[in-house]
């Protein structure tokens, strides 16, 4: 059995692990900060956007993107740590965020009240486009959209529809659009797919609240590894000097509808070493 070790304790809603560099970076919902961690264990907050929810992604250029949800901005983290905005986005409640190797960047938005569960509406996905900023509406009709990421060749947008129990695919086009939809894998009725990344083999690894683990799917659905956790994993995200380091960001589960969703200070981030490396974006 392999040893599921822990990184860093003591935060709440974690979200949003992005490796980057020698660092994996990471969103804590609760605190509203971004913060860096080292395979040391060693940490630092290095931006605070009040914010729930709170994702990230790097741009080709080496800056981090910010979805601050509450205000319906898309922001960009300067070199000096300042925050401007990168593209107005409308609205609040805004969810995560994917980039494309030009800097096209994929965000959703989720359609549902979070404090009945029910759904006012059907999620989206958004396209900023990295040439100037504009933004328009690329796919509809997606239950509760959570993680997505963007294949190695940029030809393909992934996205977990956490309400539906599926991964969506979706072509990406020449300008950044979205075409052929289609079911890349049924997780079956149990699963909760929230943040997932890509591995070199073409398989996606989702993390799963409810059912505490991550999973390693094939296109179709066929489930090839999976690792049990000891509270729910709300995203995971490959990285370490190789590439085979699963983090996860995993925090003990209460409910949308209980005053605190998670444990205070029940947040971890949580390593396994896995056999095959990461790819794509994020």
């Amino acid at each position: 059995m392999r040893e599921v070790r822990t990184l860093l304790t003591g935060h709440g809603l974690v979200e949003s692990p992005r490796w980057h560099g020698d660092r994996l970076y990471f969103s804590d919902w609760t605190a509203g900060e971004v913060v860096a961690v080292g395979l040391d264990g060693e940490s630092e907050v290095v931006a605070r956007v009040p914010s729930l929810p709170l994702c990230t992604a790097w741009r080709p250029d080496g800056r981090l993107l910010v979805v601050s949800s509450a205000d319906g901005r898309l922001l960009r983290r300067e070199p000096d740590g300042s925050l401007a905005v990168h593209a107005e986005l409308g609205r609040p409640g805004w969810n995560d965020i994917a980039l494309d190797g030009k800097g096209n960047a994929y965000v959703n938005r989720i359609g549902f009240d979070p404090m009945s569960g029910e759904i006012a509406e059907p999620g989206s996905v958004v396209l900023v486009a990295a040439s100037d900023g504009s933004v328009r509406e690329v796919a509809d009709d997606i239950a509760f959209p959570n993680g997505m990421a963007v294949t190695p060749d940029d030809s393909t947008l992934i996205v977990a529809d956490s309400y539906r129990h599926h991964l969506l695919a979706f072509d990406i086009d020449g300008a950044g659009g979205l075409a052929n939809r289609r079911v890349w894998a049924d997780l079956g009725e149990g699963a909760a797919p929230d943040g997932i990344c890509l591995d070199a083999e073409g398989a996606v690894w989702y993390a799963d609240v409810p059912n505490r683990r991550c999973v390693r799917v094939a296109e179709g659905g066929a489930v090839l590894d999976a690792v049990d956790l000891d509270r729910g994993g709300f995203a995971c995200a490959l990285g370490g000097p190789d590439g085979r380091t699963l983090f996860v960001v995993a925090a003990e589960w209460r409910g949308m509808t209980e005053p605190e969703p998670v444990a205070p200070g029940s947040g971890q981030v949580q390593a396994v070493e896995v056999d095959v490396p990461g790819v794509g974006r994020p």
